[in-house]
C-alpha cells in the first residue's frame, strides 16, 4: 500500500480513476484499469455505478449505484494515508458525483487532477444528464489541472452553439478559449483535417503556444476509445512525457487498437483491447 511516507522512491504512481465500471463492452473502467496498468500505473477503481453493459446502445443495463460509497471510500483512503499522484475523472450520471469529485480534489490537493468531462457527442447533450449537469461539470473543471473534452463538450463548456466547432483552426480557438477555465486542454475529435482525411486532438496550456495532433481517420466509431485516449494521456503525462507528446502516443494506440478489430466487429461493444496491449508495453 502506498502512503503518504512512501518509501520506495521507485514505487509505481497510483491514479483514483472516478468513473463507471460496466460489466460487458470495453468502456470506463474496464479499459481504463488494463490500460493504466500496462503504462506501469497503479489504478485505484472508484465505480460511480457498475453497469451490466455500457450504455452505448445495448439496451438498458441493470444498475448497482451507492450514493454513500463514494464519499465513504474516499474517507476511507485518506484515513489510510494512500497517496494519490492523480486523480482522473470520467462520466459521472449527475450533479451529485461531480461534488464527489471535488471532494476527492479537496483530500488530495497535490494530486494532477485530470476531468474528462463527458457530457455529449455528435453535437448534443448526452440523454439522461439533466441541464445542471454542463454548469456542474464546468464547476469541475475550473478545478482541474487538465481538461479532455471532445468537440461537442467544448462548445457546451463554452456555452457556443452546437453541434461544435467546425474546424481545426475552431478548435484550436476554443482549446485556447476554455484555458481560462483550466491551465491544459485537450480538444479531440476534431475532424475536417485535411480534406477530412484526418482526425486529430488540437491542445492549448495557459500562457503557452497550442499544437495539433492528427492521424487517419478510420471510417469505424467504436464506443469506449475515448476513454482509452484519455487513459493513455494520463499514464504517458506520469510517466514524464510533455502533454503534446503523450497526445500523440495516446492518438497512435487508440488508432491501433482500431486497426487491431477486424472489420465487421460490433462497434458498440468497443475495440479489441486484448490484441493491442502488447503493443502500448512496447513503446
Amino acid at each position: 500500500m502506498q502512503r503518504e511516507d512512501r518509501s520506495m522512491t521507485n514505487a509505481p504512481k497510483t491514479v483514483l480513476a472516478i468513473h463507471d465500471l460496466p460489466g460487458f463492452g470495453r468502456a470506463a473502467l474496464s479499459v481504463i484499469v488494463p490500460v493504466l496498468s500496462t503504462l506501469g500505473v497503479q489504478t485505484v477503481a472508484l465505480p460511480t455505478a457498475v453497469l451490466s453493459t455500457h450504455t452505448g446502445g445495448l439496451g438498458a443495463p441493470a444498475k448497482l449505484a451507492n450514493p454513500g460509497y463514494g464519499p465513504a471510500a474516499l474517507e476511507h483512503y485518506h484515513r489510510l494515508g494512500v497517496k494519490f499522484d492523480c486523480i482522473y475523472s470520467g462520466y459521472l450520471a449527475d450533479a451529485a458525483q461531480a461534488k464527489l469529485v471535488e471532494q476527492a480534489f479537496e483530500l488530495w490537493p497535490r494530486a494532477f487532477k485530470v476531468v474528462d468531462p463527458v457530457l455529449g457527442d455528435g453535437g448534443r447533450l448526452y440523454s439522461g444528464l439533466g441541464a445542471d449537469m454542463v454548469p456542474a461539470m464546468y464547476s469541475l473543471c475550473s478545478k482541474a489541472d487538465l481538461i479532455v473534452p471532445n468537440v461537442t463538450e467544448a462548445a457546451l463548456l463554452l456555452g457556443d452553439p452546437l453541434p461544435g466547432v467546425g474546424s481545426a483552426e475552431q478548435a484550436a480557438a476554443q482549446a485556447a478559449r476554455l484555458t481560462r477555465v483550466a491551465p491544459q486542454v485537450v480538444v479531440t475529435g476534431v475532424t475536417g483535417i485535411g480534406g477530412g482525411r484526418y482526425i486529430g486532438c488540437v491542445g492549448a496550456a495557459r500562457g503557452g503556444e497550442g499544437y495539433a495532433v492528427k492521424t487517419p481517420l478510420q471510417p469505424r466509431m467504436f464506443h469506449g476509445t475515448g476513454d482509452i485516449f484519455a487513459a493513455v494521456l494520463v499514464g504517458r503525462i506520469l510517466r514524464g512525457n510533455v502533454p503534446q507528446a503523450a497526445v500523440q502516443a495516446a492518438a497512435a494506440f487508440v488508432a491501433e487498437c482500431i486497426r487491431q478489430t477486424p472489420e465487421g466487429a460490433d462497434e458498440r461493444l468497443g475495440v479489441w483491447l486484448e490484441n493491442a496491449l502488447p503493443k502500448l508495453r512496447q513503446e
